[in-house]
């Protein structure tokens, strides 16, 4: 779920919107819970999506997203876990984030900086459920599968984060 923070979240910078102009354009900073969704065949979870603005390109995702003010990382993982995919849990299954990272996005018009945090988390052979996508989710995220790692490190689609196949290497025995 993409919402704006509060002004005081914001900070500026300068974005080119020509040849040779300048202007000052807001940087929303958020922060997030990202999930790494294993199972038992030891594939990862993600989903296909797409920028409102730029709908001819796809790129794949972990589930997951920016969390409410003063939320636990913890507790936004499972709220964004139960509305994406259907599966509940309660934040102490999530443990410690396995991974922290900063990046730096644009979407529907809007540039973000989002400090997330990722957790892995291992289920049996699951079914999806998105139905508690939200309308922005259900306008923007066309499909959803499971990925090898083989298959990430093979596949000319982009994905997100890029490190994925390096860091499901680290954290998978396969």
């Amino acid at each position: 779920m993409l919402g704006s923070p509060p002004l005081a979240r914001r900070r500026w910078r300068l974005c080119p919107t020509g040849p040779g102009a300048i202007k000052l354009a807001p940087v929303i900073l958020r922060r997030a819970a990202r999930i790494l969704l294993v199972d038992a065949d030891e594939r990862v979870l993600l989903f296909r999506g797409f920028d409102p603005d730029r709908p001819d390109t796809r790129y794949w995702f972990t589930p997951g997203g920016g969390l409410d003010a003063e939320e636990p990382p913890a507790v936004g993982a499972a709220r964004e876990l139960a509305e994406e995919t259907g599966l509940v849990l309660a934040p102490e299954e999530f443990g410690a984030p396995v991974w922290q990272d900063v990046t730096e996005f644009g979407f529907a018009g809007l540039a973000y900086q989002q400090e997330q945090d990722f957790f892995l988390v291992r289920v049996p052979r699951m079914r999806i459920a998105t139905d508690g996508f939200d309308e922005l989710e259900r306008s923007s995220i066309d499909s959803y599968r499971w990925w090898t790692v083989a298959e990430l490190e093979d596949t000319a689609d982009a994905y997100y984060p890029v490190e994925l196949p390096a860091l499901l290497r680290r954290l998978l025995p396969c």
